[in-house]
């Protein structure tokens, strides 16, 4: 069976229209953490191991990957436990902001 989702112009529109808003989304994620570097001076290891203050988003989701949420019950209710953050992961999340930060607590 064939999939008829995108046979309709309208569907073929409102595809392109949400690629567009994720590559925008994505695009002004990496501004504004490759302006965030360069305004304070910081620098992440790039995958050449060099420190850069230009970094691909691509990149630094890669370096998120390993980061894993682990969620315990216990008798007085659940614990969460957030592993393999780096302290160059954590700086990431500092330079980025509060609304980045509190997803990892």
């Amino acid at each position: 069976m064939r999939n008829s989702y995108l046979k309709k112009a309208s569907r073929i529109q409102a595809l392109a229209m949400v690629m567009v808003l994720c590559l925008f989304v994505y695009s002004t994620v990496e501004f504004d953490l490759r302006k965030k570097l360069k305004e304070t001076g910081e620098t992440v290891t790039a995958p050449t191991k060099k420190q850069i203050q230009n970094p691909t988003l691509k990149w630094t989701f890669f370096l998120f990957q390993r980061v894993k949420e682990l969620r315990f019950k216990e008798a007085g209710g659940e614990v969460v436990v957030v592993t393999n953050m780096t302290p160059e992961l954590w700086k990431i999340l500092k330079l980025m902001g509060d609304g980045y930060e509190k997803y990892y607590f």
